[in-house]
């Protein structure tokens, strides 16, 4: 299990079913031009609850998203995968979304530690994800590297800016 402490009182918990409705505000607030139903946040948590994360205090102010996937284009936006790959080689981070009061905290830092560990422990060579807002800075500072340019059409359902990143497990 994964059980990351931030500052400010901030910590990180098991998401359940009952989140989805704080993590589809978030969403709608954090990536308004990359909307994603309600159901694929749901299949996820059912694939792989252990990758399925809340940022919460007093009130959720972020979540992440990730499971295990298999190396190459990533899972299209907004579309349900149906199962995690038996022959999974990468672990897959679908999203990582902190609402503004709670960026800065060290918490992003902190889930992104432990989705690593995650992965080792589940014995991947790599941890994946499609960098959106700009947010490929924050990325490279955690370790990862851009793979290639959005040249493959489900890395563009998530637009132009889109950048597939990958950090290598050692």
């Amino acid at each position: 299990m994964i059980d990351v402490r931030a500052t400010d009182g901030l910590h990180w918990r098991a998401m359940t079913s009952s989140d989805l409705a704080a993590v589809d505000a978030i969403a709608a607030r954090v990536h308004p031009d990359y909307p994603e139903d309600t159901s694929v946040f749901a299949e996820r948590l059912r694939l792989h609850s252990e990758g399925c994360r809340i940022l919460a205090a007093a009130a959720v102010v972020g979540y992440v998203i990730s499971h295990p996937w298999h190396l190459g284009p990533p899972p299209a936006l907004n579309v349900l995968i149906g199962s995690i790959p038996e022959a999974a080689s990468t672990y897959y981070i679908h999203d990582l979304a902190l609402l503004p009061e709670a960026r800065g905290s060290g918490a992003a830092v902190g889930i992104v530690t432990m989705l690593v560990a995650h992965a080792r422990k589940l014995g991947l060579p790599s941890v994946s994800l499609v960098a959106v807002n700009g947010s490929a800075p924050f990325w490279a500072k955690q370790g990862f590297a851009v793979v290639g340019e959005p040249a493959d059409h489900k890395l563009m359902s998530y637009g132009a800016d889109a950048r597939l990143m990958r950090r290598h497990l050692a």
